[in-house]
């Protein structure tokens, strides 16, 4: 499903992932964790195609991310992988339906097809009654089961989270994490997930651990 081979990546003289190597089954729910500084959310981004490593592999569904054009590795993101970040980025301007379509349409999709699949998804997220709200007039955790819809939109392949739970009080990151769980249940979603929550880290199918650039 995802597979990383030596990879490396430097930022001046300091070298922030030393020759990482990891793979992740699907259906997996496997989170990273070690202490700040560790090099866990520059390898998430590697793996999401959003920084180019130095050297080394992202395999993901037997795809070598990193061969594609730009053009093509934008489309690559866009269909198989879903992000969800500590700040949800929903855009402040749009209602919650708007901010779930939008990668839909960024996709291809017409804006009525992308519009319902949002609608589909917000329901399903226990959201239907908030649907048509803006960012600034919705909780916390609402905001992220929204980003959480947002990243389901194009039925990717994986879902790359960082820190998903971070920003949230112990009532919403409890739901936040049940809500995980119970998509990989459902629709068999593959989630890699970087986090300081042991809690959400202790229920994972599998825990890699890193330090100083270099996996445990």
């Amino acid at each position: 499903m995802i597979e990383v081979s030596d990879v490396r990546k430097r930022y001046g003289d300091l070298e922030v992932l030393r020759r990482v190597s990891l793979k992740v089954e699907r259906g997996e729910i496997v989170c990273i964790v070690g202490p700040s500084g560790a090099g866990k959310s520059t390898l998430l981004q590697i793996i999401g195609s959003l920084e180019r490593p130095d050297s080394g592999r992202v395999v993901i569904d037997g795809q070598d991310v990193f061969a594609l054009s730009d053009s093509r590795l934008a489309a690559f993101r866009n269909r198989r992988i879903g992000f969800v970040f500590q700040a949800h980025r929903l855009l402040p301007e749009f209602t919650m339906t708007e901010n779930v379509a939008l990668p839909a349409m960024i996709g291809g999709a017409s804006h009525a097809d992308a519009m319902a699949r949002a609608r589909t998804l917000i329901d399903r997220l226990g959201l239907g009654h908030r649907a048509g709200h803006r960012p600034a007039e919705l909780s916390g955790g609402e905001c992220q089961r929204a980003a959480v819809a947002r990243a389901l939109i194009n039925n990717p392949s994986v879902i790359l989270a960082d820190e998903p739970s971070g920003a949230l009080d112990s009532r919403n990151r409890a739901e936040l994490h049940r809500l995980l769980f119970d998509l990989r249940r459902d629709l068999g979603h593959t989630f890699l997930i970087v986090t300081h929550d042991e809690g959400l880290a202790e229920g994972s199918d599998r825990i890699i651990r890193m330090a100083d650039g270099l996996t445990q």
